[in-house]
């Protein structure tokens, strides 16, 4: 294996995946305790069907996009590190299945053994294919998927495609010279979500489980995010909230994993299992996060990786990885 220099770490991908963290845990954390949904028969809490709007199908596109660009990244960092990237990958994506596997037990819902299924199944063998063909598949996966099963975990392999597909096109170590670009999607992702947004929320309920409204609002309200984030980071206020979301984000494998420990502990006392007590369901979400972001800043003062994060990386290129932080983090 041949122990080449890694790539920088981009910083803005980085804050992304922190917020995208932020949004999956307030779903997480009714899907979890199993909040009440309806008041009688086909009549959603009005709150819960408000936070559905803004959060639930909406994060998760993020993350599953991010996914599959980070998977990229790693792959032709690894092709610079050995004469057999794709063996590493599969290392990898086994080490993240297992992960996956016992995080499922406590959680159902979970995200990363899909994830790893999809990555060995699909992404591996599909990186190998030319460019336009990733982005073709990516983009008809999606939004077949979007149009006839209403989303979910169907639209994974998709959105992994176009997350790979923008590695490809070197999207991700671009985003310096395409503020233009960010800024033009922002404006007509934004009031195309609005509109989504509202023909969700005017859905019946009963009517949502056949209807695409939930999984197209929910793509369209990605991409405003998304995109309206990436906007934000350009500021001066947003490298301030860039400071708070990164940590997060390179610590994405054990903050999301310990959220879930956090949550079962917590549900007890609080008494969220069939309950419509979604106030207390953002307080819990904002005593996490602001407690993950504290840990997370504070343990990467002076390691280079998250536990979990330390020990897939070790597993990925099969020795062990430095720990100690240095001035300079760098890693995909």
């Amino acid at each position: 294996m041949r122990h080449d220099v890694d790539r920088p770490r981009i910083r803005e991908w980085d804050a992304v995946r922190g917020f995208a963290l932020c949004g999956i845990l307030v779903v997480d954390i009714w899907q979890i305790t199993g909040m009440t949904v309806v008041t009688e028969p086909g009549v959603v809490v009005p709150v819960r069907h408000a936070l559905s709007v803004l959060f639930e199908g909406r994060f998760f596109p993020i993350f599953s996009f991010l996914f599959g660009l980070s998977f990229a990244l790693l792959l032709d960092n690894a092709a610079r590190r050995t004469d057999r990237p794709r063996l590493v990958l599969a290392r990898r994506l086994v080490a993240l299945a297992i992960v996956g596997l016992v995080h499922h037990q406590f959680q159902p819902g979970e995200a990363l053994l899909p994830y790893a299924i999809v990555g060995l199944v699909i992404l591996l063998p599909t990186s190998a294919l030319p460019n336009w063909l990733v982005l073709s598949a990516g983009l008809a996966g999606t939004v077949v998927v979007a149009l006839t099963l209403g989303g979910g975990l169907a639209m994974v392999p998709g959105l992994c495609l176009l997350g790979l597909a923008a590695a490809r096109y070197g999207i991700a170590d671009t985003l310096d010279d395409r503020g233009w670009q960010v800024g033009a999607t922002f404006a007509l992702a934004l009031p195309a979500a609005v509109l989504a947004g509202r023909w969700e929320y005017r859905t019946p309920y009963l009517e949502l489980w056949s209807s695409p409204a939930s999984a197209v609002a929910g793509l369209l309200g990605a991409l405003a995010y998304l995109t309206g984030l990436l906007l934000l980071l350009r500021t001066e206020t947003g490298a301030v909230l860039s400071e708070v979301l990164e940590p997060l984000g390179r610590m994405a494998l054990t903050n999301y994993v310990c959220a879930t420990a956090l949550i079962l502990l917590a549900n007890p006392w609080l008494g969220l299992s069939d309950s419509a007590d979604y106030a207390t369901l953002l307080g819990l979400a904002v005593a996490i996060i602001v407690a993950q972001a504290i840990i997370s800043a504070a343990w990467l003062r002076f390691f280079r990786y998250g536990p979990l994060e330390w020990m897939w990386r070790s597993i990925t290129w099969w020795e062990l990885a430095p720990a100690r932080a240095r001035r300079r983090s760098v890693s995909w």
